[in-house]
Order: C-alpha cells, then structure tokens, then sequence
C-alpha cells in the first residue's frame, strides 16, 4: 500500500467530528498573504562549532541584536541543532495554530499517521513587543511502524508528505520544524525579543541560525518569518528569489506543495530534493542553485564544463535566480551561500573550531572576540561547517561527472550507486 491511499482518506473535510455542524465550509480562509510589497532587506548569521561543543541561545541573539536595523519587527528566528538530546531519534514537531479547531485537526493527522509520545506546549515567557501569538506547541513523535511500512516509504519522505498535508490542508496549522534533535523558534518581533520569548538561553546547539526579517513580497506573520524548515533542513535567506514561479512548478513535480506563498520555502524544499533525495553532493548541489554564468563556464576546463553544463540543464528550473545570501543548517553542519554576482552581503569568520557567517562583520566581532581569520565569501561559492563525529547527512564531496549529474535526477542506472565517494 501507498502512502496515496491513506492520505485519500485522511482529508480534513472527511472528519465529521471537526467540521462545521451545517457542513457548509463557510469558515474564514487563514490568508497570510497581501497585495502590497515593502523594499527592504533583512539580516542573518550562523555559527557551528566544528567540534561538536553545544552553545547557547545566548550567542545567537547578540549577533542577531546587532543586526536590529535590518529588521522592522514583522519577523525574527533562529533554529537550532542538538537541542533535544533526550529525544534523539524523535522527530519535533514545532506547530504554530491559529485556534483550537486548527490543533484539533493536526493532532488528527498525527494520531493516523504517528505514535505521539510527549505533546505540550512550547515554554515562552512574556515579553514587550510580542503579541498575538498564535498557539505554539511541541510533539515528539514517529511513524506509526505499520503506517510506514504499508505506505511503502522512507521514514523521510514519509514525515514530508505529513509536513505537505498539514500545511497545504489543514487551515489554521503550520508546522515550523520537523526535524530530529532540532528546532526552529519564530514569530513576529525583532529576533532578541523572540529569542527571549521562546527562551532560547535554556537551549544549548552545536549549530544556530538566526534570521531579522524585512518583508519584501509577504507581510509579517507568524509562520512567514524565518527559518523556513523541512526534516533537520533549516533556511535564512536576505533577497528576492524572483524564480519563486518555475521553482515552485518544479517541486511540484516531485510532491512538494508550496502552500506559504513565500520564497524562501523553495529554497527549503530544494535543497532536500538535491541534498536527500537525488544525493548531490554539496557543492554541486550549491552550483545548481547558484550557476555559474554561460560566460564563466565556456571559461572552465572541458571536464569541469561538461558537469556545470548538465547540471544547468538537468537542474535549470531549480536554479535560483535573483539577489539572495542563505545559511542552510542541518544536523552535522551548515551551508552559506551567496548568488552568483554576490548582489547581497555575506561575511565569514573562524576562531578555532567555530565557523560563522553573518550580513555584517559586527555581528562575528560581537561572538568572536578574537577570529582567526575574517573574509568575504565569494559569489557561488558555498562556506561550509562540518561538525566532527556526527554523520554526514549529505552524499559525498565529489565532483560528480556529467553522466552521474544526469543518473541523479532521472534514477537510470547505477552509476550513481557506486560512485566513490570522499567522506
């Protein structure tokens, strides 16, 4: 059996128990989206301790607190990772609802489809300038064993299709995060305010991203700021992706819903369909999304050429197009990346076994009182994290040829199976 049929008969409008009594459906739409656009830009950072050693919340709000002019207060986050080390192998479950209808449905979905082992709602304190927070709470859960095997899926896919469920049909409920050990913590406010309210000094990461949003195309609401998540995939991002259109009709070929109407939740979705599912390996799942210019590779070596020239083709209405600086986190490192003209800032820094990135130089001075080495990336090419001893949840670091580019999306052959791989 296939996941299909059970999600056939999961439909929220097929559960008598949560609908309207006059079963008209006249329940307002919870839209987000507007018509109007504010120019502006928006803050981010990321720190990693290679080592593995956890850090504090506490680092990630003063370097997002220095970055406060970048904000407007419609939007702040971070997402952590190594969070929840007493649930290791649970996925988490951060869920935003608008009313108790909305929770009601969800926990209807995940008691279908999950065992549930802790739910509660997520520790917040007051604090001045947060308001009209939605109902936040947290599950540990797993697939349901006998769910999972009928629904002939890995245990990956089968919490995405849940994520895509929820947020593309159950109205009032968004998930913020689903990945194992990690979290994300968003809302409207600038991003110390929410990291106080979500008191994110009791956490400890080996890995923060932090975001200071200045909406562009959406207004400021709850699930709209950053980070954007999918499994242990976190996205910040400062820019337009003005290919939102293209690349969200190519996710949709592969089962992602975009549902948010933002696109930062592309890039998201992207990198889990390169990174997990076609198995790309970093770096060139970076120059998928971030090409090089037709002018730069006629420039390249042959060999190289010819991949950059698949991947182009293989990949094209994946890339992203327009101005952006990303931070990918994920369990075992991080990912920053630039667009290929760097047409939004990007700083890096290392001072010993930690790597950081940010929109400003201050925000690194402000962490690392003495960095070893500061630079500025340059444009498409990624500054990567790895933490020491966790496992690589990406498939190599090779440089894959252009038939092995071609195998990886179309799922001919096994060139991609075996190919070496430098871990």
């Amino acid at each position: 059996m296939t996941f299909e049929p059970l999600l056939e008969r999961m439909p929220v409008d097929r559960l008598p128990s949560l609908r309207d009594e006059s079963g008209t459906g006249d329940r307002p739409r919870y839209a987000e989206e507007a018509s109007f656009k504010i120019h502006g830009g928006c803050g981010l950072m990321g720190i990693c301790d290679e080592s593995g050693t956890l850090m504090g919340g506490e680092d990630a709000i003063r370097a997002m607190a220095v970055q406060r002019d970048r904000g407007n207060g419609l939007g702040g986050g971070f997402a952590g990772y190594g969070i929840y080390p007493e649930f290791p192998d649970h996925y988490a479950f951060h869920m935003m609802f608008h009313d108790l209808r909305a929770k009601e449905e969800a926990e209807a979905v995940f008691a279908q489809f999950f065992v549930v082992d802790l739910a509660e709602p997520m520790p917040t304190r007051q604090v001045k300038g947060i308001s009209d927070a939605p109902l936040l709470w947290r599950y540990f859960l797993a697939p349901d064993p006998h769910k999972l095997e009928s629904s002939d899926m890995s245990a990956e896919d089968f919490v995405v299709h849940t994520v895509m469920l929820i947020n593309s049909s159950v109205d009032g409920a968004f998930v913020a995060s689903s990945g194992k050990n990690m979290g994300a913590f968003k809302g409207v406010g600038f991003p110390e305010e929410i990291g106080h309210y979500y008191l994110l000094e009791e956490y400890e990461a080996h890995t923060w991203v932090g975001h200071n949003r200045f909406p562009t195309n959406t207004p400021g609401w709850w699930g709209g700021a950053h980070p954007f998540t999918l499994l242990d995939w976190s996205i910040v991002h400062n820019g337009e992706i003005s290919s939102y259109g293209i690349n969200s009709r190519y996710l949709e070929q592969f089962g992602y819903k975009c549902s948010l109407g933002t696109d930062t939740e592309v890039a998201a979705y992207l990198f889990d369909l390169l990174l997990r599912r076609h198995k790309l390996p970093l770096e060139l799942a970076c120059k998928a999304l971030a090409s090089p210019l037709w002018s730069e590779i006629d420039r390249m070596p042959e060999e190289e050429a010819a991949v950059m020239r698949s991947l182009r083709a293989v990949y094209g209405p994946g890339m992203l197009n327009g101005p952006f600086a990303i931070v990918l986190g994920f369990n075992g490192g991080m990912v920053a990346l630039n667009d290929r003209i760097k047409l939004r800032p990007l700083v890096a820094a290392r001072q010993g076994t930690k790597l950081m990135v940010a929109s400003e130089e201050s925000a690194l001075r402000e962490v690392l009182d003495a960095p070893d080495k500061v630079w500025m990336p340059k444009a498409g090419e990624p500054v990567i994290a790895r933490v020491k001893g966790m496992e690589w949840p990406i498939h190599g670091d090779l440089h894959l040829s252009a038939s092995e580019v071609s195998c990886a999306v179309t799922g001919a052959g096994d060139s991609c199976d075996t190919a070496e791989v430098n871990n």
